[in-house]
């Protein structure tokens, strides 16, 4: 499912996607209660996907095909909901953004892809990681999840405290918008009577 809209259409996967993904099944089958190194086993992946044939990898690159035309199709019937591409006000003072568990993952798996992959550019070890996401097992997941997910309640926090904060700083912004109009109107009137006073002091010399 589309991250934020739950009735977007699932983006496609890569032939080397399908590939680990029938490798995790394979080793979920052969190893039901082993727990998965995802550095080892995205390495041992890599490495037998370089050995394979076009052959054997057609299987997978048909699959890709088919997943593909399915998104296609999908997307074309997809509505985006009202307002998703419009341009948000973004206000410098707010609390940066939480990072999503994809992102936790990333940040401690894209160090080892780099170190064991040095000649990889950014946009494959970037690939890579989402392939190794998106074949990581649920239970795999959650300590990603649950630190994302505490993030975001502290985020929440210091969010409606910076909220209220705007608020006491807009309320202060108007008093003093209105004491200054205070002054000035007390000015103009003190400048009239100064005149009347003067108007008057001349009448009385003249006359």
């Amino acid at each position: 499912m589309g991250k934020g809209d739950p009735k977007k259409p699932r983006g496609k996967m890569s032939s080397y996607a399908f590939f680990v993904q029938t490798c995790r099944e394979e080793h979920k089958k052969k190893h039901p209660d082993a727990s998965v190194n995802f550095s080892e086993f995205s390495k041992k992946c890599s490495e037998r996907w370089k050995t394979m044939s076009a052959k054997e990898k057609g299987k997978f690159e048909d699959m890709a095909k088919a997943d593909k035309a399915r998104y296609e199709r999908e997307m074309k019937t997809y509505i985006p909901p009202k307002g998703e591409t419009k341009k948000k006000f973004k206000d410098p003072n707010a609390p940066k953004r939480p990072p999503s568990a994809f992102f936790l993952f990333c940040s401690e798996y894209r160090p080892k892809i780099k170190g064991e992959h040095p000649g990889l550019s950014i946009g494959d070890v970037a690939k890579k990681l989402g392939e190794m996401w998106n074949n990581t097992a649920a239970d795999d997941k959650q300590p990603y999840e649950k630190k994302a997910a505490k993030l975001k309640e502290k985020y929440e926090k210091v969010r409606r405290m910076a909220g209220n904060l705007r608020c006491v700083r807009g309320l202060m912004k108007r008093m003093r918008k209105r004491r200054k109009r205070r002054k000035t109107k007390m000015k103009k009137k003190m400048m009239m009577m100064n005149k009347l006073v003067l108007a008057q002091f001349f009448f009385l010399i003249c006359f």
